[in-house]
């Protein structure tokens, strides 16, 4: 495929206002034509994209294109915001000086990978970090375009990505294994200590004493146990593999059963206030996964909230309402009395490791929630209650199989 100047552009009609889209298409046309010259403009017939009708700059990546004889035809708008480059200074410069690349070692990258003179059976570079003047670190991959598989090279096309999309990744995935990494050595340091006393010795404590350290012993179990789920779940929303088997589920009575689970391990039974509204429409979801939602904001408020911990559940309007009129979806809001949760700390309520408060916690439970309820295609928000405290909504669907419509 030919490649030319990125962006060649017909002459704007009459009726283009200077300063739309198309005016300015033609504008940067212009000032690529003339920084190349006359002798290496090409046809707008056989201009990168035309077939498609996309210009170099509407591309998110970097694209540099260089001809046959090393000089700079195409430098986008994202290559010039990533190198700092004017596309001006950069077209119809040799490419090694319009994109001046250093390996990690500082060793020119033009110079050791040497696209025009190299091995004819090469097609390209993969991806890898790169420094640009100052130590920026782009991402950088080339392609070269030969005229027959061991021809010469026609063109290289030169793709530049911004590293801190891939920084953010790796500071998350760094913060995980650091937490983690925590989470666990406090639950196995006592495990360890407790069963390792007990072995050496074993006849001196009471019986009391042992039930106390082996209880000890299987709360610490529990708690690497539920971490390690956490860690499964995370995993699975993240490469998009949650699975959700849908079943009816009474979301009332699932409530009520968190509830009663509470006041048996000792919550008084009137900090619960549960509010249903019916009828509600008949809900499809995953029983164990609801729960899950359920155990995690119930668990929530009564750990860092105060006061009365209040769940409505009513039907709810959805974005895709049946056509009789009925309620497309159930809604579950669960609120308690204290201080709720900060204005600015609002759009972060949802991401890893946050943690509202010092009382615990390993901040993945919030995460998990939101990925359960998408995963279902409902939605999740947070708000003020109107006690003042945190109000945590989640509407889901009713997602009725189709054999039952």
């Amino acid at each position: 495929m030919s490649v030319g100047t990125s962006g060649a552009q017909k002459a704007p009609r009459a009726r283009d206002v200077r300063g739309t889209p198309a005016s300015r298409r033609g504008e940067r046309a212009a000032e690529r034509d003339a920084a190349l010259g006359a002798d290496t403009a090409v046809d707008p017939g056989t201009e990168l994209g035309a077939e498609l009708g996309i210009d170099p700059d509407d591309l998110p990546d970097g694209l540099v294109v260089a001809d046959e004889q090393g000089r700079v035809i195409c430098f986008n708008a994202a290559a010039a915001r990533i190198t700092a480059v004017p596309p001006a200074e950069a077209l119809g410069r040799p490419l090694e000086s319009a994109l001046p690349l250093e390996d990690l070692e500082g060793r020119r990258w033009w110079q050791l990978t040497d696209p025009y003179s190299g091995l004819a059976i090469r097609n390209g570079q993969p991806e890898r970090n790169l420094l640009l003047p100052g130590g920026r670190e782009v991402l950088v991959s080339a392609r070269y375009v030969r005229t027959h598989p061991t021809g010469p090279v026609h063109r290289v096309v030169v793709s530049l990505r911004d590293t801190e999309a891939r920084r953010r990744t790796e500071r998350s995935h760094a913060e995980l294994i650091a937490t983690v990494a925590h989470e666990l050595r406090s639950p196995l340091t006592s495990v360890k200590g407790f069963t390792a006393t007990l072995l050496a010795k074993w006849e001196r404590f009471t019986d009391d004493q042992k039930k106390l350290m082996l209880e000890t012993v299987d709360a610490d179990a529990n708690r690497v146990t539920r971490l390690i789920a956490e860690l499964l779940d995370i995993s699975r929303i993240d490469s998009g593999r949650l699975e959700v088997r849908r079943q009816p589920v009474d979301i009332g009575a699932a409530v009520g059963r968190h509830i009663q689970a509470y006041v048996t391990s000792g919550q008084p039974a009137d900090r619960f206030l549960l509010r249903i509204e019916q009828p509600l429409p008949a809900l499809w979801a995953d029983p164990d996964k609801i729960d899950q939602v359920l155990s995690n904001l119930i668990e929530n408020a009564v750990r860092h909230g105060e006061g009365t911990v209040t769940i409505d559940v009513a039907p709810s309007a959805s974005p895709r309402e049946r056509e009789d009129g009925e309620y497309a979806a159930t809604s579950v809001t669960v609120s308690d009395e204290g201080t709720g949760i900060p204005e600015e700390s609002m759009n972060r309520v949802f991401t890893r490791f946050w943690r509202g408060s010092k009382r615990g916690g390993t901040g993945l439970g919030l995460y998990i929630v939101k990925g359960i309820v998408e995963a279902h295609g409902g939605t999740i928000t947070v708000g003020r209650a109107p006690g003042a405290g945190a109000e945590f909504r989640f509407t889901l669907p009713v997602s009725t199989p189709a054999y039952l419509l």
